[in-house]
Protein backbone atom coordinates (compact mmCIF):
# COMPACT_ATOMS: atom_id res chain seq x y z
CA UNK A 1 0.00 0.00 0.00
CA UNK A 2 1.32 3.36 -0.57
CA UNK A 3 2.20 6.13 1.70
CA UNK A 4 -0.89 8.11 0.00
CA UNK A 5 -3.08 5.73 0.50
CA UNK A 6 -2.15 5.33 3.95
CA UNK A 7 -2.06 8.75 4.46
CA UNK A 8 -5.54 9.52 3.09
CA UNK A 9 -6.90 6.37 5.49
CA UNK A 10 -5.56 7.72 7.99
CA UNK A 11 -6.98 11.16 7.33
CA UNK A 12 -10.65 9.69 6.71
CA UNK A 13 -10.36 7.62 9.97
CA UNK A 14 -9.67 10.35 11.65
CA UNK A 15 -12.26 12.61 10.63
CA UNK A 16 -14.78 9.75 11.22
CA UNK A 17 -14.08 9.54 15.02
CA UNK A 18 -13.87 13.57 15.32
CA UNK A 19 -17.31 14.07 14.21
CA UNK A 20 -18.52 11.04 16.37
CA UNK A 21 -16.70 12.56 19.76
CA UNK A 22 -17.85 16.44 18.22
CA UNK A 23 -21.75 15.01 19.22
CA UNK A 24 -20.48 13.90 22.44
CA UNK A 25 -18.97 16.89 23.22
CA UNK A 26 -22.10 19.38 21.66
CA UNK A 27 -24.34 20.44 24.51
CA UNK A 28 -27.01 20.43 21.41
CA UNK A 29 -27.45 17.28 19.85
CA UNK A 30 -29.27 19.28 17.29
CA UNK A 31 -25.93 21.39 16.65
CA UNK A 32 -24.14 20.47 13.29
CA UNK A 33 -20.52 19.81 14.15
CA UNK A 34 -18.28 22.79 13.06
CA UNK A 35 -15.41 22.18 10.64
CA UNK A 36 -12.27 20.25 11.93
CA UNK A 37 -10.14 23.47 11.90
CA UNK A 38 -12.66 25.20 13.99
CA UNK A 39 -12.05 22.53 17.04
CA UNK A 40 -10.10 24.04 19.66
CA UNK A 41 -9.58 24.71 22.96
CA UNK A 42 -12.05 25.48 25.62
CA UNK A 43 -12.55 29.09 26.70
CA UNK A 44 -12.11 30.33 30.03
CA UNK A 45 -15.91 30.82 30.25
CA UNK A 46 -17.65 27.96 31.40
CA UNK A 47 -20.62 26.81 29.12
CA UNK A 48 -23.22 25.03 30.92
CA UNK A 49 -25.56 21.95 30.40
CA UNK A 50 -29.03 23.73 30.48
CA UNK A 51 -32.21 21.83 31.06
CA UNK A 52 -34.45 24.20 29.70
CA UNK A 53 -32.55 23.94 26.47
CA UNK A 54 -35.07 25.57 23.47
CA UNK A 55 -33.82 22.80 21.45
CA UNK A 56 -35.78 19.69 21.05
CA UNK A 57 -34.28 16.01 23.00
CA UNK A 58 -33.52 13.40 20.80
CA UNK A 59 -36.75 11.29 19.84
CA UNK A 60 -35.03 8.00 20.14
CA UNK A 61 -33.01 6.37 22.84
CA UNK A 62 -29.67 6.53 22.07
CA UNK A 63 -27.17 8.70 24.38
CA UNK A 64 -26.47 12.18 23.60
CA UNK A 65 -23.47 12.31 25.70
CA UNK A 66 -22.09 15.42 25.66
CA UNK A 67 -19.52 17.56 27.12
CA UNK A 68 -20.77 20.97 28.47
CA UNK A 69 -17.09 22.38 29.18
CA UNK A 70 -15.89 21.11 25.64
CA UNK A 71 -19.07 21.98 23.88
CA UNK A 72 -18.88 25.73 22.43
CA UNK A 73 -15.24 26.20 21.48
CA UNK A 74 -14.14 28.95 21.33
CA UNK A 75 -12.00 29.75 18.24
CA UNK A 76 -8.34 29.19 18.25
CA UNK A 77 -5.66 30.00 15.55
CA UNK A 78 -5.07 27.08 13.16
CA UNK A 79 -2.31 25.03 13.05
CA UNK A 80 -0.17 25.19 10.41
CA UNK A 81 -0.59 22.97 7.64
CA UNK A 82 1.03 19.93 7.23
CA UNK A 83 3.25 19.56 3.85
CA UNK A 84 2.29 16.87 2.01
CA UNK A 85 5.80 15.58 1.04
CA UNK A 86 7.95 16.53 4.16
CA UNK A 87 8.08 14.02 7.15
CA UNK A 88 7.56 15.56 10.74
CA UNK A 89 10.35 16.89 12.17
CA UNK A 90 11.87 14.37 15.04
CA UNK A 91 11.17 15.46 18.79
CA UNK A 92 13.94 16.74 20.34
CA UNK A 93 14.51 16.11 23.86
CA UNK A 94 16.46 17.89 26.66
CA UNK A 95 16.56 16.39 29.69
CA UNK A 96 18.52 19.77 31.45
CA UNK A 97 14.84 21.46 30.38
CA UNK A 98 12.56 21.89 33.13
CA UNK A 99 9.03 20.04 32.97
CA UNK A 100 7.24 22.79 34.03
CA UNK A 101 8.48 24.48 30.74
CA UNK A 102 8.94 21.89 28.35
CA UNK A 103 6.86 18.90 27.47
CA UNK A 104 7.41 17.07 24.43
CA UNK A 105 3.98 15.72 24.39
CA UNK A 106 2.12 18.42 23.90
CA UNK A 107 4.87 20.70 21.78
CA UNK A 108 4.46 17.90 19.34
CA UNK A 109 2.60 19.67 16.16
CA UNK A 110 -0.34 18.25 15.71
CA UNK A 111 -2.23 18.57 12.41
CA UNK A 112 -5.79 18.00 13.33
CA UNK A 113 -5.75 19.58 16.65
CA UNK A 114 -5.09 22.87 18.34
CA UNK A 115 -1.96 22.45 20.54
CA UNK A 116 -3.42 23.40 24.06
CA UNK A 117 -6.60 21.41 23.12
CA UNK A 118 -6.83 18.73 26.39
CA UNK A 119 -4.07 20.36 28.22
CA UNK A 120 -5.53 19.33 31.63
CA UNK A 121 -4.30 15.77 30.01
CA UNK A 122 -0.54 17.30 30.49
CA UNK A 123 0.22 16.10 33.93
CA UNK A 124 4.09 16.77 34.86
CA UNK A 125 6.72 14.10 36.54
CA UNK A 126 9.99 14.74 37.87
CA UNK A 127 12.96 15.25 34.37
CA UNK A 128 14.66 12.06 35.54
CA UNK A 129 11.25 9.95 35.54
CA UNK A 130 10.73 11.68 31.95
CA UNK A 131 14.07 11.03 30.47
CA UNK A 132 13.27 7.65 31.73
CA UNK A 133 10.39 7.08 30.40
CA UNK A 134 10.48 8.95 27.11
CA UNK A 135 14.09 6.20 26.69
CA UNK A 136 11.69 3.30 26.87
CA UNK A 137 9.48 4.00 24.64
CA UNK A 138 12.42 5.06 22.19
CA UNK A 139 14.36 1.97 22.10
CA UNK A 140 10.93 0.26 20.48
CA UNK A 141 11.75 0.41 17.06
CA UNK A 142 8.01 -1.02 16.07
CA UNK A 143 6.16 2.27 15.66
CA UNK A 144 3.94 3.53 18.55
CA UNK A 145 1.16 5.54 17.55
CA UNK A 146 0.13 6.46 21.56
CA UNK A 147 2.10 5.93 24.40
CA UNK A 148 1.31 6.38 28.16
CA UNK A 149 3.20 5.10 31.51
CA UNK A 150 1.27 4.67 34.71
CA UNK A 151 1.27 3.35 37.55
CA UNK A 152 3.16 3.28 41.34
CA UNK A 153 6.58 3.71 39.22
CA UNK A 154 5.72 7.05 37.88
CA UNK A 155 3.30 8.58 40.12
CA UNK A 156 3.60 8.25 44.02
CA UNK A 157 1.30 5.99 45.67
CA UNK A 158 0.68 5.26 49.39
CA UNK A 159 2.51 2.14 50.75
CA UNK A 160 5.37 2.06 48.83
CA UNK A 161 7.33 4.07 50.95
CA UNK A 162 8.23 0.96 52.98
CA UNK A 163 9.61 -1.02 49.85
CA UNK A 164 12.02 2.58 49.03
CA UNK A 165 15.10 0.06 49.81
CA UNK A 166 13.94 -3.00 47.63
CA UNK A 167 13.22 -3.87 44.37
CA UNK A 168 11.76 -0.59 42.75
CA UNK A 169 7.89 -1.08 41.21
CA UNK A 170 7.46 -2.37 37.38
CA UNK A 171 7.06 0.49 34.98
CA UNK A 172 3.60 -0.04 33.19
CA UNK A 173 3.23 1.15 29.53
CA UNK A 174 0.36 0.85 26.94
CA UNK A 175 1.46 1.32 23.27
CA UNK A 176 -1.66 1.84 21.06
CA UNK A 177 -0.84 0.88 17.53
CA UNK A 178 -2.05 0.59 14.12
CA UNK A 179 -1.50 -3.05 12.83
CA UNK A 180 -0.71 -5.47 15.82
CA UNK A 181 0.25 -8.16 13.71
CA UNK A 182 3.08 -5.96 12.06
CA UNK A 183 4.19 -4.45 15.15
CA UNK A 184 4.57 -7.66 16.94
CA UNK A 185 6.88 -9.61 13.78
CA UNK A 186 8.64 -6.16 14.15
CA UNK A 187 8.90 -6.52 18.07
CA UNK A 188 9.33 -10.19 18.39
CA UNK A 189 12.34 -9.86 16.13
CA UNK A 190 13.67 -7.15 18.20
CA UNK A 191 13.01 -8.40 21.95
CA UNK A 192 12.43 -11.94 21.48
CA UNK A 193 13.17 -12.77 25.61
CA UNK A 194 9.60 -10.37 26.05
CA UNK A 195 7.50 -13.22 24.51
CA UNK A 196 7.10 -16.48 25.57
CA UNK A 197 7.84 -19.71 23.15
CA UNK A 198 4.73 -20.45 22.34
CA UNK A 199 3.69 -17.15 21.18
CA UNK A 200 7.08 -16.99 18.88
CA UNK A 201 6.31 -20.04 17.19
CA UNK A 202 3.07 -18.77 16.42
CA UNK A 203 3.91 -15.65 15.02
CA UNK A 204 2.92 -11.70 15.01
CA UNK A 205 -0.21 -12.56 13.18
CA UNK A 206 -1.70 -15.24 15.65
CA UNK A 207 -0.38 -12.92 18.70
CA UNK A 208 -2.53 -10.07 17.06
CA UNK A 209 -5.57 -12.63 16.81
CA UNK A 210 -5.03 -13.43 20.79
CA UNK A 211 -5.18 -9.95 21.22
CA UNK A 212 -8.22 -8.71 19.43
CA UNK A 213 -9.84 -10.99 22.67
CA UNK A 214 -11.62 -8.82 24.89
CA UNK A 215 -10.39 -6.50 25.98
CA UNK A 216 -8.13 -6.07 23.26
CA UNK A 217 -4.46 -6.01 24.82
CA UNK A 218 -1.39 -7.79 24.85
CA UNK A 219 0.73 -7.44 27.71
CA UNK A 220 4.70 -8.59 28.40
CA UNK A 221 5.19 -8.29 31.65
CA UNK A 222 8.98 -8.22 33.12
CA UNK A 223 10.89 -7.01 30.45
CA UNK A 224 13.90 -5.63 30.66
CA UNK A 225 14.78 -2.31 28.28
CA UNK A 226 17.44 -0.26 29.30
CA UNK A 227 18.19 -1.86 32.79
CA UNK A 228 14.46 -0.87 33.51
CA UNK A 229 12.06 -3.32 34.38
CA UNK A 230 8.72 -2.79 32.64
CA UNK A 231 5.18 -4.00 32.11
CA UNK A 232 3.97 -2.94 28.36
CA UNK A 233 0.53 -3.52 26.92
CA UNK A 234 -0.19 -3.23 23.09
CA UNK A 235 -3.33 -2.17 21.67
CA UNK A 236 -4.89 -0.65 18.80
CA UNK A 237 -5.94 2.71 18.06
CA UNK A 238 -9.57 1.74 17.04
CA UNK A 239 -9.99 -0.17 20.27
CA UNK A 240 -8.69 2.76 22.47
CA UNK A 241 -10.67 4.73 20.70
CA UNK A 242 -13.71 2.95 21.37
CA UNK A 243 -13.24 1.55 24.94
CA UNK A 244 -12.70 5.86 25.98
CA UNK A 245 -16.08 6.67 23.58
CA UNK A 246 -18.46 3.79 24.83
CA UNK A 247 -16.49 2.63 27.87
CA UNK A 248 -17.43 -1.18 25.66
CA UNK A 249 -14.91 -2.88 28.60
CA UNK A 250 -13.87 -0.25 30.74
CA UNK A 251 -10.10 -1.60 30.23
CA UNK A 252 -8.14 1.02 29.26
CA UNK A 253 -10.47 3.71 29.70
CA UNK A 254 -10.67 2.85 33.33
CA UNK A 255 -7.06 3.37 33.32
CA UNK A 256 -7.06 6.72 31.75
CA UNK A 257 -9.41 8.05 34.30
CA UNK A 258 -6.81 8.64 36.59
CA UNK A 259 -3.10 9.52 36.11
CA UNK A 260 -1.12 9.13 33.32
CA UNK A 261 2.13 10.14 31.62
CA UNK A 262 1.14 10.38 28.19
CA UNK A 263 5.05 9.63 25.95
CA UNK A 264 3.74 9.69 22.80
CA UNK A 265 0.62 11.47 21.24
CA UNK A 266 -2.07 11.15 19.04
CA UNK A 267 -4.73 13.72 18.11
CA UNK A 268 -7.53 11.05 17.97
CA UNK A 269 -6.81 9.31 21.33
CA UNK A 270 -6.48 12.76 22.92
CA UNK A 271 -9.88 13.96 21.56
CA UNK A 272 -11.14 10.90 22.54
CA UNK A 273 -10.06 10.66 26.05
CA UNK A 274 -11.38 14.20 27.10
CA UNK A 275 -14.63 12.52 26.08
CA UNK A 276 -13.51 9.99 28.47
CA UNK A 277 -12.04 12.39 31.64
CA UNK A 278 -16.31 13.93 30.99
CA UNK A 279 -17.79 10.73 31.24
CA UNK A 280 -16.12 9.94 34.01
CA UNK A 281 -16.95 12.90 35.91
CA UNK A 282 -20.36 12.74 35.35
CA UNK A 283 -20.80 9.02 36.14
CA UNK A 284 -19.40 9.85 39.61
CA UNK A 285 -21.42 12.95 40.51
CA UNK A 286 -24.34 11.09 39.70
CA UNK A 287 -22.94 8.15 42.25
CA UNK A 288 -21.84 10.99 45.07
CA UNK A 289 -24.36 12.94 47.58
CA UNK A 290 -25.50 16.71 46.96
CA UNK A 291 -22.38 17.69 48.91
CA UNK A 292 -18.55 15.85 49.11
CA UNK A 293 -15.42 16.63 49.30
CA UNK A 294 -12.55 15.90 46.69
CA UNK A 295 -10.99 12.85 47.99
CA UNK A 296 -14.87 11.23 48.12
CA UNK A 297 -14.83 12.74 44.59
CA UNK A 298 -11.36 11.82 43.57
CA UNK A 299 -11.57 7.94 44.87
CA UNK A 300 -15.20 7.64 42.99
CA UNK A 301 -13.36 8.41 39.66
CA UNK A 302 -10.00 6.27 40.58
CA UNK A 303 -12.69 3.44 41.52
CA UNK A 304 -14.64 2.84 38.63
CA UNK A 305 -11.98 0.52 36.79
CA UNK A 306 -11.51 -1.77 40.21
CA UNK A 307 -15.08 -2.11 40.14
CA UNK A 308 -16.05 -5.53 39.90
CA UNK A 309 -12.38 -6.32 39.37
CA UNK A 310 -12.05 -9.86 40.48
CA UNK A 311 -8.21 -9.21 41.68
CA UNK A 312 -10.23 -6.25 44.00
CA UNK A 313 -13.08 -8.85 45.30
CA UNK A 314 -11.36 -11.63 46.91
CA UNK A 315 -11.91 -13.78 44.92
CA UNK A 316 -8.96 -13.56 42.88
CA UNK A 317 -6.52 -12.55 45.59
CA UNK A 318 -4.05 -10.47 43.52
CA UNK A 319 -4.08 -6.20 44.60
CA UNK A 320 -3.83 -4.20 47.26
CA UNK A 321 -7.47 -3.56 48.76
CA UNK A 322 -6.36 -0.28 49.79
CA UNK A 323 -5.20 0.88 46.47
CA UNK A 324 -7.46 3.71 45.53
CA UNK A 325 -7.08 5.49 48.69
CA UNK A 326 -3.54 4.49 48.14
CA UNK A 327 -3.67 6.34 44.55
CA UNK A 328 -5.52 9.47 45.75
CA UNK A 329 -3.92 10.06 48.75
CA UNK A 330 -0.48 10.73 46.63
CA UNK A 331 -2.23 12.13 43.77
CA UNK A 332 -4.69 14.73 44.86
CA UNK A 333 -3.12 17.31 42.64
CA UNK A 334 -3.21 15.35 39.43
CA UNK A 335 -6.83 14.32 39.52
CA UNK A 336 -7.51 18.47 40.63
CA UNK A 337 -5.53 19.12 37.28
CA UNK A 338 -7.35 16.17 35.23
CA UNK A 339 -11.06 17.40 36.66
CA UNK A 340 -11.28 20.50 37.85
CA UNK A 341 -12.13 22.69 34.63
CA UNK A 342 -14.11 20.24 33.32
CA UNK A 343 -16.36 20.32 36.47
CA UNK A 344 -16.93 24.16 36.44
CA UNK A 345 -18.46 23.25 32.67
CA UNK A 346 -20.93 20.99 34.41
CA UNK A 347 -24.59 22.88 35.37
CA UNK A 348 -25.12 22.71 38.60
CA UNK A 349 -21.69 21.70 40.49
CA UNK A 350 -19.97 24.61 42.34
CA UNK A 351 -16.42 23.56 43.05
CA UNK A 352 -13.76 26.06 44.60
CA UNK A 353 -10.40 24.36 44.73
CA UNK A 354 -9.68 23.09 48.39
CA UNK A 355 -13.26 23.15 49.90
CA UNK A 356 -15.91 20.70 49.52
CA UNK A 357 -17.85 20.59 46.82
CA UNK A 358 -21.73 21.36 45.91
CA UNK A 359 -24.11 19.74 43.18
CA UNK A 360 -27.46 20.23 42.13
CA UNK A 361 -29.21 17.00 42.28
CA UNK A 362 -32.59 18.08 41.29
CA UNK A 363 -33.48 15.45 38.93
CA UNK A 364 -34.21 17.95 35.95
CA UNK A 365 -30.28 18.34 35.86
CA UNK A 366 -29.69 14.89 37.01
CA UNK A 367 -31.11 13.55 34.07
CA UNK A 368 -29.12 15.59 31.80
CA UNK A 369 -25.62 14.17 33.22
CA UNK A 370 -27.48 10.60 32.99
CA UNK A 371 -28.02 10.54 29.61
CA UNK A 372 -24.62 11.51 28.42
CA UNK A 373 -23.19 8.34 29.92
CA UNK A 374 -21.04 6.41 27.36
CA UNK A 375 -23.41 4.48 25.28
CA UNK A 376 -22.50 0.61 26.72
CA UNK A 377 -23.24 2.23 30.22
CA UNK A 378 -26.54 4.14 29.16
CA UNK A 379 -27.66 0.95 27.65
CA UNK A 380 -27.34 -1.52 30.88
CA UNK A 381 -29.06 1.13 32.84
CA UNK A 382 -32.10 1.71 30.45
CA UNK A 383 -32.41 -1.87 29.79
CA UNK A 384 -32.67 -2.42 34.10
CA UNK A 385 -35.23 0.08 34.48
CA UNK A 386 -37.28 -0.96 31.58
CA UNK A 387 -37.36 -4.22 31.97
CA UNK A 388 -39.49 -3.25 35.28
CA UNK A 389 -43.06 -2.48 34.99
CA UNK A 390 -43.29 0.51 37.60
CA UNK A 391 -41.50 2.08 33.81
CA UNK A 392 -42.72 3.77 31.08
CA UNK A 393 -41.37 2.22 28.71
CA UNK A 394 -38.62 4.54 26.16
CA UNK A 395 -40.93 4.00 23.23
CA UNK A 396 -43.74 5.58 24.89
CA UNK A 397 -42.58 8.95 26.26
CA UNK A 398 -38.90 8.98 26.44
CA UNK A 399 -38.75 12.33 28.51
CA UNK A 400 -40.98 10.28 31.39
CA UNK A 401 -38.86 7.23 31.21
CA UNK A 402 -35.22 9.11 32.08
CA UNK A 403 -36.86 11.88 34.32
CA UNK A 404 -38.11 8.95 36.38
CA UNK A 405 -34.83 7.02 36.20
CA UNK A 406 -33.14 10.17 37.32
CA UNK A 407 -35.46 10.63 40.43
CA UNK A 408 -35.21 7.30 41.62
CA UNK A 409 -33.55 7.05 45.27
CA UNK A 410 -31.60 3.49 43.78
CA UNK A 411 -29.76 4.76 40.76
CA UNK A 412 -26.79 5.31 42.60
CA UNK A 413 -26.48 1.44 42.94
CA UNK A 414 -27.86 0.53 39.92
CA UNK A 415 -25.05 2.39 37.89
CA UNK A 416 -22.38 0.63 40.57
CA UNK A 417 -23.77 -2.44 39.69
CA UNK A 418 -23.79 -1.93 35.79
CA UNK A 419 -20.46 -0.57 35.76
CA UNK A 420 -19.00 -3.85 38.08
CA UNK A 421 -20.83 -6.29 34.84
CA UNK A 422 -19.19 -4.84 32.47
CA UNK A 423 -15.47 -4.52 34.21
CA UNK A 424 -15.72 -8.20 35.45
CA UNK A 425 -15.80 -9.64 32.52
CA UNK A 426 -12.84 -8.44 30.32
CA UNK A 427 -10.91 -7.85 33.91
CA UNK A 428 -11.53 -11.95 34.23
CA UNK A 429 -10.60 -12.19 30.47
CA UNK A 430 -7.20 -10.15 30.57
CA UNK A 431 -6.16 -12.41 33.74
CA UNK A 432 -6.38 -15.50 32.55
CA UNK A 433 -5.31 -14.66 29.08
CA UNK A 434 -1.87 -13.72 30.43
CA UNK A 435 -0.96 -17.16 31.35
CA UNK A 436 -0.83 -17.19 27.63
CA UNK A 437 1.24 -13.60 27.38
CA UNK A 438 3.27 -13.93 29.51
CA UNK A 439 4.15 -17.61 30.13
CA UNK A 440 4.14 -19.79 32.96
CA UNK A 441 7.04 -18.28 34.75
CA UNK A 442 6.56 -14.91 34.35
CA UNK A 443 2.22 -15.35 35.34
CA UNK A 444 3.80 -16.94 38.48
CA UNK A 445 5.69 -14.75 39.61
CA UNK A 446 3.48 -11.53 38.63
CA UNK A 447 0.22 -13.42 40.58
CA UNK A 448 2.49 -13.89 43.32
CA UNK A 449 3.49 -10.58 43.67
CA UNK A 450 0.09 -8.99 43.58
CA UNK A 451 -1.28 -11.61 46.25
CA UNK A 452 1.49 -10.06 48.44
CA UNK A 453 -0.66 -7.13 48.02
CA UNK A 454 -3.31 -8.23 48.25
CA UNK A 455 -2.50 -10.23 51.74
CA UNK A 456 -0.24 -7.40 53.50
CA UNK A 457 -2.87 -4.64 52.65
Amino acid sequence: MSRNVLRHSRAHVFRRTTRQSRRLLSTDPSQQPAPEHTLAAPSKQAHHDSPHSSHPQSPTCRNPLSSPSLSRLSPGPRPLPASSTSKPSPIRYNPNTPTSDFDHSFNTVLSYLPRQFGANQRLTVPDETRKVLEDVVGTFEAPIRYAFAYGSGVFKQSGYEKSASKEPPMLDFIFAVSHPDHWHSINMHQNPSHYPLLARLAGGSLVSRFQNISPGLWFNPYASVNGVTIKYGVTTVESLTSDLLTWRTLYSAGRMHKPVRIIKDDPRIRLTQQVNLASALRASLLMLPEEFTEKQLFEKIAGISYTGDPRMSGAVPMENRNKVANIVEKQSDLFRELYWKLASGIQGVHWQQGSSIVQDNDPKVRVLRLRRLPATLLKAIERHYASQPSYASCSSDEGVFWHKVASDDSLTTVIETEIKQIVRGPATVQSAKSVMTAGFGKSLRYGLAKARKWWGS
